[in-house]
């Protein structure tokens, strides 16, 4: 599934995806209450169906900027723009609900069985009792549960199916856009690197627009087709893995060698 470098940027993005930008941002900048400058300047977008990685060090930003895109945080400056539209015009419940969003500790409802988790949006919408089920049935297909997981609690189940519920949870009602911040992170290696493949081979099928946060340079280069990387709140670059494994960008070639002695070393630990 991945190339020779261990990356899989070059082979997953879909030949469907949109030139238009689905997510934008437009000079976006983010002070933090205490008056702390987190995101500075930023000008980024996401095309329809692509998997853009939002790459850097804790503080860099990348989380306060996934934020933005569905509300839970407001720019302090710029405009973020979703499928084309301000989104701060209209209604936030309905941009929220139109957007899956997994994070790393999951944030599943304790005292909800695992199939009351995930048909959350779904009942939440008015969806009828037979089309929660059937789309029911299909997300723990699709993300690799057995139906025998519908009456657990999050407490039964081990962190790599709790983040399989996260993200059958985050596609329940089909949204167009995904945001993933590092939901991968808190996984045992094996069970993470199952997970990264899983999802790719997903992407693959489902084609959704996904920003994906991490600070790991070989999910990055696993999962994107394309990656940005941040910096002290700022955007270095966007490149595609193949690129960004060979820019002679400073703060890159640094980035590139804390993963490793070089490319070639990355990319083989990618494939393993």
């Amino acid at each position: 599934m991945t190339g020779e470098l261990g990356y899989a940027g070059a082979h997953h993005m879909p030949p469907t995806a949109s030139e238009r930008p689905a997510i934008e941002f437009v000079d976006v900048s983010y002070v933090a209450p205490g008056g702390q400058p987190v995101l500075s300047g930023l000008n980024l977008s996401a095309r329809g169906g692509e998997m853009l990685i939002l790459l850097g060090r804790s503080g860099s930003g990348k989380t306060t900027a996934l934020k933005l895109v569905n509300r839970l945080l407001l720019p302090s400056a710029g405009e973020v723009r979703v499928n084309g539209v301000p989104n701060s015009q209209g209604d936030v419940i309905r941009l929220r609900r139109s957007i899956g969003y997994v994070i790393q500790d999951v944030g599943l409802f304790p005292h909800f069985t695992v199939e009351r988790n995930i048909a959350l949006v779904p009942t939440i919408e008015g969806w009828s009792p037979e089309r929660i089920r059937l789309r029911f049935s299909e997300l723990l297909q699709m993300v690799g549960l057995d139906a025998a997981m519908a009456s657990r609690y999050p407490h039964q189940l081990s962190g790599g199916q709790r983040q399989r519920v996260g993200v059958a949870r985050a596609l329940a009602a089909d949204p167009g856009i995904l945001l993933m911040d590092e939901p991968f992170g808190a996984l045992d290696p094996l069970t993470r690197a199952e997970l990264q493949q899983e999802f790719l081979a997903l992407q693959q099928r489902l084609c959704k627009t996904v920003v994906f946060v991490t600070h790991d340079l070989r999910e990055a280069l696993r999962l994107g087709s394309r990656i940005a990387l941040l910096e002290a709140g700022r955007l270095v670059t966007v490149l595609a893995p193949k690129d960004f494994l060979r820019s002679n960008d400073p703060l890159v070639s640094a980035y590139v060698k804390a993963f490793g002695d070089g490319p070639e070393q990355i990319g083989n630990r990618g494939t393993e």
